[in-house]
């Protein structure tokens, strides 16, 4: 029964949004090119299936794979920055700073320094967006551990090692996925932005850019709401593999 309401109810919102987005547009008689409206879409994606198909595909391995490294980004700075009070103090400073600039300022920096680089310079984007949710959590959840629990493990001979496969760990996986999911929706504003911003290049950043040119506002809607979905889709992947390995700290 709760696996069926997980599927029926994120179902009905999003039935009840569209009606009210429809309702929203068709009420103050807006036009598709001040605001598309659901119906507007079809034809969108019927009219330009290919380009999404070929499109939406170099989009999402591009974030996946982007999304993968800063996982590991991430959990290498943040497993550091837990254990060693000195590369906390010293790094903290430096990765705030560099999150506090707008990513799209980065975004032509990149692109001008690995130039004709499609793939690696959007990837690095995704990196430089996603990774640092991921190192601060897990920074803070090894930085608190409580030392009363190593301290008896190691008065029971067990090594570094031990204490962080069997207390540190277990202790951070919630808060992990937890940054999983901000991570990976932060993902594809990455990818989206190299693309918009590169003159030659490929994915739904691409396509939006171009309906944006052609001042075609359905195809612009068609390629939000399609990254939308790839967006919820890896959300949910994440939440299914957080249900594997911490499901015991979710509240049922």
């Amino acid at each position: 029964m709760i696996r069926i309401n997980n599927f029926i109810i994120p179902l009905f919102s999003l039935i009840i949004f569209c009606l009210l987005w429809e309702l929203l547009v068709w009420y103050n008689n807006w036009p598709n090119y001040k605001m598309a409206s659901p119906s507007d879409l079809w034809p969108a994606f019927w009219k330009f299936k290919h380009l999404f198909l070929i499109y939406g595909w170099e989009t999402f391995w591009r974030t996946v794979v982007g999304l993968i490294l800063s996982v590991l980004v991430g959990l290498s700075l943040g497993i550091l920055m837990g254990f060693s009070k000195t590369i906390r103090i010293g790094l903290y400073p430096i990765l705030v700073g560099f999150n506090a600039i707008p990513k799209a300022t980065v975004v032509p920096v990149i692109a001008l320094i690995f130039v004709g680089m499609h793939n690696m310079n959007t990837i690095i984007i995704v990196i430089l967006i996603s990774f640092f949710p991921i190192c601060v959590s897990i920074s803070i959840g090894l930085s608190t551990l409580e030392r009363e629990y190593e301290d008896i493990l190691l008065s029971l001979g067990a090594n570094k090692f031990e204490i962080f496969y069997k207390i540190a760990l277990p202790k951070t996986l919630p808060e992990f996925f937890g940054a999983l999911k901000v991570s990976t929706t932060l993902a594809f504003i990455g990818t989206n932005l190299m693309e918009i911003i590169e003159p030659h290049g490929k994915g739904l950043g691409h396509l939006f850019d171009s309906g944006k040119i052609s001042a075609d506002y359905p195809l612009m809607f068609a390629v939000l709401i399609t990254l939308a979905v790839m967006g919820i889709f890896l959300y949910y992947i994440v939440v299914y593999l957080e249900n594997i390995f911490a499901g015991w700290a979710i509240r049922k």
